[in-house]
């Protein structure tokens, strides 16, 4: 068999390794995939999975709490008049500061406290965006960390303690520009924590499971935003309300952490056969079932050196993603899609704002009605797959973007536009639960945490884009969100189908997949 080669004539094997079969018999010795080993010894989805998954996902509500907080902490606060001077239906930047006071005080908001209105009011924006900045330099960092020698389990511990520490400091910030740095930092290591406690979660859950878990996990997110709604209800003040929010972190420190496992796959390809095997028969033992002896774990491409000795350890990195043609062209129309959702999904978040209700009224109810988009999601993810579910949802989203965009905003066809919106974010609602399964499946294990990292931060990239989005006006955003559904929609038709493909755990291994499936292809 000739090795595959890029381009340039570069080895994609390198350093990675030589040549497959999946499985192998030696001396009694049954050699088989993880997937493999899940599916006939170990249980997809059992008591350890369900309780692994749960445990792990806890850390998506996090998330919600520090990025979401935001909505609560930097909100503009009610006002009222004080002296004679100010009269109703004025704009407080027009009065005298001493004609009128905030309703709730100078604590209850970041804007009250240190007067961001009127020629400052864009420093709301900016802390916002630079958070957002943070979410993305994190989510690469991490990304590569859990790929890497901290693996899954240590990059959730890091980003947590960073979170924990950074969230309580941001309380105690003296004066606007120390708010701006810490909400920065905590946004940092914010980004690490959905790619990997997905990763951390899915890995160990068989093949036909692994889907709808994986949509699963967004459930804890929007839950995660509906439960800070009530928490914001209650501690009114901004400082109060970032100390408050922040605790879950070191809570799950101490007493979630330590009951999560390593994922078994990052334990192969790190070349500890026997930690992963340990892990495996604790899978199959929780769940009622037992590994034969002389059964063992392999990597897709499981080989044999040219002294005879077996690799121990299996490594990548994003370059070897950029070499490899197959795995650059994935990466490219990943990040492009996870961008264009991202605008459309936080840019609809912003424009969806007129329910008639108070502010954590309105959070709640925008949380509670994403759930039945991830439920229809997965759902239907088994059925059709994950490209045509991808276009699907984007196209959908697109239609209902394309109607606010074209009818007017007044009167009876208000109601209209606003309906258009809430059945816009409905459909990337249920795209954003699909990306993260669907870009899991199109790149091996040694690689996966810096895929998934680098399309969230394109999808930060879009989050921080989405603001200056909504305020173009009350038609534009809405042309422009479909026109970014259009095109995520017709990037997905370029990704390959991934419903009940094996997770590879190398580059070599995915490689001569695809190879067998083009050859097939031509076959027919």
């Amino acid at each position: 068999m000739e090795s595959p080669e890029d381009r340039n004539g570069n080895d994609v094997r390198q350093p990675l390794l030589e040549k497959i079969p999946v499985k192998k018999e030696a001396e009694g010795e049954e050699r088989l995939c993880i997937d493999e080993m899940l599916q006939r010894y170990c249980g997809e989805f059992g008591r350890w999975q369900l309780k692994h998954f749960v445990l792990t996902c806890i850390a998506w509500a996090l998330e919600a709490f520090h990025t979401m907080v935001m909505i609560f902490a930097d909100q503009e606060p009610e006002w009222r008049c004080v002296g004679s001077d100010c009269r109703v239906g004025s704009l407080n930047c027009e009065l005298d500061p001493s004609s009128w006071e905030w309703t709730a005080g100078k604590g209850s908001s970041t804007v009250s406290e240190w007067g961001l209105i009127c020629g400052d009011k864009y420093k709301v924006g900016l802390v916002q965006a630079l958070f957002f900045a943070g979410c993305m330099i994190g989510a690469g960092v991490f990304g590569h960390l859990s790929d890497s020698k901290l693996g899954r389990k240590g990059s959730l511990t890091v980003v947590c303690i960073i979170n924990a520490i950074f969230g309580i400091a941001t309380a105690f910030s003296p004066n606007y520009w120390t708010y701006v740095v810490l909400r920065f930092l905590t946004g940092f290591s914010t980004g690490g924590v959905g790619l990997t406690a997905f990763v951390l979660a899915t890995e160990p859950i068989g093949p036909s499971k692994r889907g709808v878990a994986g949509m699963s996990t967004f459930y804890f997110f929007s839950a995660g935003i509906a439960l800070l709604s009530g928490i914001a209800y209650v501690f009114r003040s901004w400082r109060e309300l970032f100390i408050v929010s922040s605790l879950p972190s070191l809570l799950f420190l101490l007493i979630v952490i330590p009951f999560i496992s390593e994922s078994p796959r990052w334990y192969l390809v790190r070349g500890k056969v026997d930690e992963a095997m340990k892990l495996m028969h604790l899978i199959a033992k929780t769940n009622g079932r037992h590994i034969p002896a002389g059964v063992t774990l392999a990597l897709d491409d499981d080989v044999e050196n040219n002294n005879g000795e077996r690799n121990t350890a299996v490594e990548g990195s994003l370059k070897d993603v950029i070499l490899s043609p197959l795995m650059r062209m994935r990466l490219v129309i990943s990040v492009a899609i996870s961008f264009t959702v991202s605008i459309v999904y936080y840019g609809l978040s912003l424009n969806v704002g007129n329910l008639k209700t108070n502010l954590y009224l309105n959070v709640f109810v925008n949380a509670v009605s994403e759930m039945p988009a991830f439920a229809i999601t997965a759902v239907l993810l088994d059925k059709y797959g994950r490209k045509p579910l991808s276009i699907g949802t984007q196209w959908f989203s697109c239609v209902f973007c394309l109607v606010g965009f074209s009818v007017w905003g007044a009167g009876p066809w208000k109601s209209v536009r606003m309906a258009s919106g809430v059945l816009g974010i409905f459909g990337m609602a249920g795209t954003y639960n699909l990306l993260f399964i669907y870009i899991a499946e199109l790149f091996p294990t040694v690689v996966r945490n810096a895929a998934l990292g680098c399309a969230t931060q394109a999808a930060q990239m879009g989050a921080i884009l989405a603001p200056f989005v909504v305020v173009l006006g009350e038609e534009l955003p809405f042309g422009v969100f479909a026109v970014c559904g259009l095109v995520g929609g017709g990037l997905a038709f370029y990704l390959p189908e991934t419903l009940n493909k094996p997770l590879y755990d190398t580059m070599f291994g995915m490689h001569e997949a695809d190879r067998v499936r083009v050859t097939e292809e031509e076959e027919k």
